[in-house]
């Protein structure tokens, strides 16, 4: 047990990070040595940073706790905190069933865990955080909460309404990590094209990123987490005219029947949904558009799932995941639905709608074969340096693989061509100067 660390464990979302970043440049400003998701945990004082989203992410969250409780009680650890979504959503009960946590906190009430150590904010560190991400990259949080109530999902309860960040302090954080190196930016928020809407009425989030792309030292802006209803259509003449702005957009449509569009009160009908995806396909030539599909969802019949097999066959989404249905307590579905698509009828369409993608995915990375493309090296694993295209975000998409065979820096961009692929994977060879 090292006196003075603490070890920080982050579960979920890349939002989450940023809330674990934040609280670790507190930690440090006030004197503690900060170890992030250390594989062997060995400071005096952890802080677990839970999901609470869907019931594996609470499993596993609650499974990490109790791992460090029998640290603990093995005497390998001084004090156990837990923060985030999972103890936002359920402190009482997890206070009754896990007492061996000194304390358990929010997502927003972390701050408090400063004094109780007997430490103070450090004003100075406002909004200034330690990065766990290579230093090349980071993820800035642009609000938090959600408005809208889709019938499955679980996160308004836990957040909140939708908040959005100052425009000014936004800018500012991208302009000091830039200043510092850092050269791509993944801009993420629950519901990112409603930034700004909460503060004066009006979305803003087309503003904000093309004053982030004209800011001195960024290279890469992606962005995470659109919604196609009431879609800021002029946000894609940014992405087009400003080569900053990476040619991605994640935007999660979920299904395309409308009987289950309906059932899950998406606000959009099948036909907006294509027209959308035809109007993204045009005005942003080579679009990469990532997308999260939820299957088994109450009263999905074969037939909605047909529709839904048939539109990703259609839409050719270079980047798509998808997830079963979990009937979370408190949502509208829990409240309303009966749980009736067996198990094994998810796992067996999420199998299928994911053989599918796995198809698509991999002819769209051999279109790549024979094009150069600009990449950013992340980190060198054994024979090979690891990078992404603009058109992959970190962790969740394929990679290139460039063969070590002479000497790259990590954390800067080359130019780089593309000699083989698979439907994970890209493998290239580094141009000459």
């Amino acid at each position: 047990m090292k006196k003075n660390q603490i070890d920080i464990i982050t579960m979920g979302c890349s939002k989450n990070l940023v809330d674990s970043e934040l609280l670790m440049k507190q930690f440090e400003a006030n004197g503690y040595d900060c170890v992030h998701d250390s594989e062997k945990p060995e400071g005096e004082i952890a802080v677990i940073n839970t999901c609470g989203f869907i019931d594996t992410a609470k499993e596993e969250s609650i499974n990490t706790i109790l791992e460090f409780v029998n640290r603990k009680e093995n005497g390998q650890l001084s004090k156990l905190f837990v923060m985030g979504c999972l103890s936002q959503r359920y402190k009482e009960d997890l206070e009754k069933e896990i007492p061996e946590v000194d304390k358990f906190y929010g997502k927003f009430n972390f701050k408090e865990l400063l004094t109780d150590l007997g430490k103070a904010e450090v004003t100075a560190c406002n909004g200034r955080r330690s990065l766990t991400t290579p230093h090349h990259y980071a993820y800035i949080k642009i609000a938090e909460g959600c408005d809208r109530h889709c019938a499955y999902c679980a996160i308004p309860l836990i957040t909140g309404k939708h908040r959005s960040r100052k425009m000014e302090d936004i800018l500012k954080e991208v302009a000091e990590l830039a200043a510092a190196g850092t050269k791509e930016f993944q801009v993420i928020e629950q519901e990112l094209t409603y930034y700004g809407v909460d503060l004066d009425g009006k979305h803003h989030i087309t503003e904000l990123i093309s004053r982030m792309a004209d800011i001195p030292g960024v290279e890469w802006i992606r962005l995470h987490y659109a919604y196609p209803n009431q879609f800021p259509m002029d946000l894609l003449d940014v992405m087009r005219e400003k080569p900053q702005v990476c040619k991605y957009l994640d935007v999660a449509l979920q299904h395309v029947s409308d009987n289950m569009l309906t059932r899950m009160r998406r606000n959009v009908t099948k036909q907006e949904t294509m027209d959308f995806i035809r109007s993204l396909r045009e005005k942003v030539p080579n679009l990469h558009i990532r997308t999260t599909l939820l299957v088994g969802f109450p009263g999905e019949t074969e037939q909605d799932f047909e529709e839904l097999k048939e539109f990703v066959r259609w839409a050719r989404f270079e980047r798509m995941g998808a997830f079963a249905y979990s009937h979370e307590e408190g949502t509208y579905s829990a409240l309303h639905y009966e749980d009736d698509v067996p198990e094994e009828v998810k796992q067996k369409r999420l199998d299928e709608i994911m053989a599918i993608q796995q198809e698509i995915s991999a002819e769209i990375e051999a279109e790549k074969i024979g094009k150069v493309l600009k990449v950013i090296i992340d980190r060198k694993e054994g024979e090979y340096y690891i990078g992404r295209s603009e058109f992959c975000s970190p962790e969740v998409d394929p990679e290139v693989l460039i063969q070590a065979d002479k000497t790259l820096k990590i954390g800067e961009f080359y130019q780089v061509r593309i000699t083989e692929a698979d439907e994970f994977d890209l493998y290239g060879e580094v141009l000459n100067d």
